[in-house]
């Protein structure tokens, strides 16, 4: 069973910055995609960011020019940097990665929170 092990995240006041890791317990590149999401409170889940084996990037729009997302195929790691930090982007996230075979995996989730 895969496992993705997620760390990075914590609390931070708004304007700051965080980043977030993703380590399967595979080499990264068993995967076609690899990305973030993220729950707020009361909310449903949602996608943040995700990143393909070849390295093609998409973001949601709230995030665009905020958030980062790469992959450092050395470390089998994938990486979420977030700046300038919005009260908004409070949640649980949750790495989430796509096997080859079309199997999908989630990480535990680590809570980020972002104070005013």
């Amino acid at each position: 069973q895969v496992q993705l092990v997620e760390s990075g995240g914590g609390l931070v006041q708004a304007g700051g910055s965080l980043r977030l890791s993703c380590a399967p317990s595979e080499s990264i590149f068993n995967f076609n995609s690899m990305g973030w999401y993220r729950q707020a409170s009361g909310k449903q889940r949602e996608l943040v960011a995700r990143i393909t084996r070849v390295g093609t990037t998409n973001y949601a729009d709230s995030v665009k020019g905020r958030f980062t997302i790469s992959r450092d195929n050395a470390k089998s790691t994938v990486y979420l940097q977030m700046n300038s930090m919005k009260p908004e982007d409070t949640g649980v996230y949750y790495c989430n990665a796509i096997s080859r075979r079309g199997n999908e995996y989630w990480g535990q989730g680590t809570q980020v929170t972002v104070s005013s």
